[in-house]
């Protein structure tokens, strides 16, 4: 009976309608606990914090102690002080996504930041952290997408649906591949998600790397380093949320994010906070299970429509077998890495086609094109095996047939991995440009991919 009692008050409490509301009892650091509330809540929930000066502080719920809930602010919590009412909302976040979004920039709230007026809003919501459609009830992966690079679309090749990671250090030209991708993809829209940028650049990258033109088929989330670790870590979410819409309307959406590292800082200084004690270099375990729900939310849909991803991954110290790295590299389809020695000699952009990998290749190719690429890296690989010996002039021509066709198609095969980003190639002008290189015949066809 009293069990029964007990269910019954609680289901009473968690009625809609009524204003359930508590008191600040603590605040630590970036934590706000609170008192009276805790019964009513879970971890994942929002409340609004009422500071003295009447401002309303958004929260979210990261855990619980000694009989409070600990409240993490999306925003700055000056005001704040004991006995401050908190007030629980009872509704999932959400947004309204509407075909118009397409040209604009919005923040972590789906709120615009590009000074272009409101944004009109969707029939239909979307949660901000929907789950991944199910293994089953997904399509294939199929069909290559033309990302007007050289380098990507020859021995990177991608296809609809895939989720491939860019790692660099910084510095290294993260953003400039990532502006020529989305100004050339043959997809339908793009969603671009800058995560934990600085100030300056979201504008920089829009005008100068996007441009007009980039911007018209794009929805761009930002969330600049100084905002809260909850600001930077729910514009991912937000991103993904975004895309999932277009994917539903049965397009074929670009999803690129930079980067997925600042989004697992964003939940390591968050688990800190809450008490969570870390694992590897810092990181805490959710940090590790928040990746594969982020990450494998894009990939095919389960009907028309598709997401391919494009998450960049910030390399601390040059390590590409760091904790993030390695747990990235585990979940995605491929990687492209962008090398800082090929950038310092002025090759950009600066990808490293012998520690690179699509996971769709060789697969999506015809024998022709396949043959094409195993050449090109064969002769690269024979080229950098030797490398140290033929710049010190060690090397005798004569000596290996194998590298001295290396040393002869060296030089072109350079130039044709450097790109500006104004160019722009397609899947069979790119094709076709290496097979000139290498004397090889190549007809065109079956081009498109499985």
């Amino acid at each position: 009976m009293k069990f029964l009692v007990r269910n019954v008050v609680t289901d009473i409490e968690r009625v809609t309608g009524i204003q359930v509301y508590g008191r600040v009892a603590a605040v630590q650091g970036m934590l706000i606990e609170a008192g009276g509330v805790q019964r009513q809540i879970s971890v994942g929930d929002r409340c609004h914090v009422i500071a003295r000066d009447g401002r309303r502080v958004p929260c979210e719920v990261v855990g619980f102690r000694s009989g409070r809930a600990l409240l993490m602010p999306f925003v700055a919590i000056d005001g704040v002080g004991l006995g401050c009412r908190t007030e629980v909302q009872d509704s999932e976040p959400v947004i309204y996504p509407e075909p118009h979004w397409l040209g604009r920039v919005i923040n972590a709230f789906a709120q615009p930041v590009d000074g272009l007026g409101p944004l009109p809003v969707g029939d239909e919501a979307f949660p901000i952290r929907a789950r991944p459609p199910s293994a089953h009830s997904r399509q294939r992966v199929a069909g290559k997408v033309d990302l007007g690079g050289r380098s990507v679309n020859t021995f990177l090749t991608m296809c609809r649906g895939q989720r491939m990671g860019i790692f660099a250090g910084s510095g290294v030209g993260k953003s400039s591949i990532l502006s020529m991708m989305t100004k050339n993809t043959s997809c339908d829209v793009a969603v671009i998600g800058l995560i934990g940028e600085r100030g300056r650049e979201a504008r920089e990258f829009i005008e100068d790397d996007l441009g007009p033109e980039g911007m018209k088929k794009a929805v761009m989330v930002v969330s600049t380093s100084d905002e809260s670790p909850l600001m930077r870590r729910q514009a991912a979410y937000v991103t993904l949320a975004v895309a999932e819409y277009f994917r539903d309307q049965g397009k074929d959406v670009l999803c690129m994010m930079d980067s997925v590292t600042r989004f697992a800082m964003a939940q390591r200084e968050i688990s800190l906070s809450a008490g969570e004690p870390p694992a590897s270099k810092g990181y805490t375990p959710t940090v590790f299970a928040e990746l594969p729900r982020l990450l494998e939310r894009a990939g095919p849909g389960t009907a028309k429509g598709s997401i391919t991803g494009l998450f960049t991954v910030l390399v601390d110290g040059d390590d590409h077998n760091e904790p993030i790295s390695d747990a990235v590299r585990g979940i995605l389809d491929g990687h492209v890495v962008l090398d800082r020695a090929i950038a310092d000699r002025g090759r950009y952009p600066a990808v490293n086609v012998l520690r690179s990998v699509s996971r769709t290749m060789p697969a999506c190719n015809n024998e022709q094109e396949n043959a094409l690429v195993s050449k090109a890296r064969r002769l690269m690989a024979t080229y950098e095996d030797m490398a140290e010996l033929i710049r010190l002039g060690a090397y005798r021509r004569g000596t290996d047939p194998a590298v001295d066709e290396a040393i002869h198609y060296y030089p072109q095969l350079e130039a044709f991995l450097g790109q500006k980003k104004t160019e722009a190639n397609s899947l069979q002008q790119c094709y076709a440009m290496l097979a000139n290189i290498l004397g090889m015949p190549f007809d065109g066809d079956g081009m498109g991919g499985r």
